[in-house]
């Protein structure tokens, strides 16, 4: 074209050309690993062990719990609670107040059962002698260990004789009258005890006890028969009083009725 200038072309340098676009943001990837840091510290600290907690002084913690008791006591509520029942106190009698005890002694007792026809247990405790302290008499007593019930009790008489059981020299046996179930019972009863010693001791203070019974029942009868006699005595001398009276008073009678005559 007419009047048309043209420039020469020129090849363009690296510098001119534009960069290619891209999808790389490193705000993003930034936020990205700093989150990725953030998660692996979470992890971390949660796997790691928790720490120790330091152990307390066991003589502050009794000073704390005695300061804490101190105040509870201090404290004064003012409440007052009445009992609903008012218990009042009752005296105990075993009825061996008035005896002394002249044998104790761990034993087991056993009763011959003659409807069976073997022995039977009665019960296994302390066996006593008691000396009533007025009476003189002496009564056997057995109570169980645990229950305290009443397993043998009745007086030792002239006519208690202990025999060893055949074939132990740590059993003994005897026949009473026995009033454990509050009735008059005889019975056959053998007990046991845990050597020969206390077997021995136990036989002999009985055969002792029974041989002094027998004694003192004999000065009783012979009391009992000097005072029958003056008794006897008495009444025949009363007798022969009023028959003399009788005799006396008589004749004055006759005498009157002659008078009148």
């Amino acid at each position: 074209l007419p009047g048309l200038v043209l420039s020469p072309i020129r090849p363009l340098s690296r510098a001119h050309v534009p960069a290619p676009r891209c999808f790389y943001n490193p705000s993003v990837f930034s936020l990205l690993s700093t989150a990725a840091a953030a998660t692996t510290l979470v992890q971390q600290a949660s796997a790691a062990p928790s720490p120790t907690p330091a152990m307390a002084d066991p003589a502050e913690h009794r000073e704390e719990e005695e300061e804490a008791a101190a105040a509870g006591e201090e404290e004064d509520t003012g409440a007052q609670i009445a009992p609903i029942v008012k218990l009042e106190e009752v005296a105990i009698t075993t009825g061996e107040e008035d005896e002394d005890v002249l044998l104790d002694m761990k034993a087991k007792l056993y009763r011959f059962d003659k409807d069976g026809g073997q022995w039977k247990e009665r019960g296994t405790g302390a066996v006593k002698l008691l000396k009533h302290k007025e009476t003189a008499k002496v009564r056997l007593v057995m109570r169980q260990a645990k229950t305290l019930k009443i397993c043998a009790n009745h007086l030792v008489v002239a006519t208690t004789k202990m025999q060893e059981h055949a074939g132990s020299d740590k059993s003994c046996v005897w026949h009473a009258l026995d009033f454990a179930d509050c009735e008059l019972k005889e019975e056959m009863f053998a007990i046991r005890f845990g050597s020969v010693e206390n077997c021995k001791k136990f036989k002999d203070l009985v055969d002792e006890i029974a041989e002094q019974q027998g004694k003192n029942e004999e000065k009783e009868s012979e009391e009992v028969s000097s005072a029958a006699e003056l008794v006897e005595k008495l009444t025949v001398v009363e007798v022969k009083k009023e028959e003399q009276t009788e005799k006396v008073e008589t004749p004055a009678v006759d005498d009157k009725k002659d008078a009148e005559k």
